[in-house]
């Protein structure tokens, strides 16, 4: 099957679709260093642009016009997820107002235009579960451009994952992948070779090291306020459990050395294989995992729709 990936980020979504043969034609995607990563791992081409500025039908001819079974992505998740304190109180406003919430729109515009080149087309949308807030919204947008939609919630760590993280995918099909083992963080961590790519150490202070050496596992040094709770930061990992959500700004103590994660030990933390090279700088590469699809989830989705095929 033929694919391409909107707001590609660096390229977890695709990583599971090509690991299981997919041809992924191209993707579009207006962060440079995400744009390095997905390139350099991916080997598919990529438009690297807002994509507000990039007509369907432009992209059709990028790609080469070739007919398209699958479109995956990810628009910004920031509108409508509680961990974020300036979340807007109108559900409707955080998907016609917010100047994010708004490419969820430009999604459904490239569904409509390659569904007219393909009547068999299928669409995955991933988001946070909160997404659904907008179910009205969104059905009704979607059934104006010809399909019935579903919302199907997954859990990354049923398939594999080493880090807790439930999604919403929204497509015109049901999704029923089959579920993996469950991976802890210990097993997540070990045996990771001395010259493996992102795995530096970073530096800390005297006063901050004082301060995680305190840390038992589950405790956070930091705390911040989302719209409705309070998150966690720089949390000191539980070897025997699965990791909290891996997000974007998100770091982790290691559990039994007193120091952050390194970028390859929090690409672990979301199934990503070592081979897998992150580009940018290093906190840059931090957040280019906490915002991506965990390939293992990815992996399973990608295996259902040829198993269903």
């Amino acid at each position: 099957m033929n694919l391409i990936d909107l707001f590609s980020g660096c390229g977890g979504f695709s990583k599971g679709f090509l690991d299981q043969g997919f041809n992924i034609l191209g993707a579009i995607e207006n962060f440079k260093p995400a744009v390095e990563t997905y390139i350099y791992n991916i080997k598919a081409k990529v438009w690297m642009e807002d994509i507000k500025r990039v007509p369907p039908k432009a992209f059709d001819k990028f790609i080469g016009e070739e007919k398209v079974d699958l479109i995956i992505g990810s628009p910004p998740c920031e509108p409508f997820t509680k961990a974020n304190p300036l979340i807007r109180d109108r559900v409707e406003d955080r998907l016609y107002k917010d100047k994010r919430g708004i490419l969820t729109l430009t999604f459904i515009e490239y569904v409509k235009y390659f569904s007219q080149k393909n009547e068999d087309l299928i669409f995955i949308m991933e988001n946070v579960p909160q997404i659904k807030e907008l179910k009205s919204e969104l059905k009704e947008l979607f059934g104006e451009v010809g399909f019935k939609i579903y919302f199907n919630l997954l859990r990354a760590e049923h398939y594999g994952n080493p880090s807790i993280r439930a999604r919403m995918f929204i497509s015109n099909i049901k999704l029923k992948p089959k579920k993996g083992k469950k991976v802890v963080v210990e097993e997540a961590l070990k045996d990771i070779p001395k010259d493996a790519k992102n795995h530096e150490i970073k530096k800390l202070s005297k006063d901050k090291l004082e301060k995680i050496k305190r840390l038992k596992w589950g405790e956070a040094l930091y705390r911040f306020r989302g719209k409705s709770k309070v998150m966690q930061n720089w949390i000191r990992l539980h070897p025997k459990k699965l990791a909290p959500t891996v997000k974007g700004k998100v770091r982790f103590i290691h559990p039994y050395e007193d120091r952050l994660l390194t970028v390859r030990e929090q690409a672990r933390l979301m199934s990503y294989p070592d081979d897998f090279v992150f580009f940018g700088g290093r906190e840059v590469q931090y957040n280019q995992i906490g915002e991506s699809v965990p390939p293992c989830l990815s992996r399973a989705i990608a295996n259902y729709l040829k198993v269903r095929a």
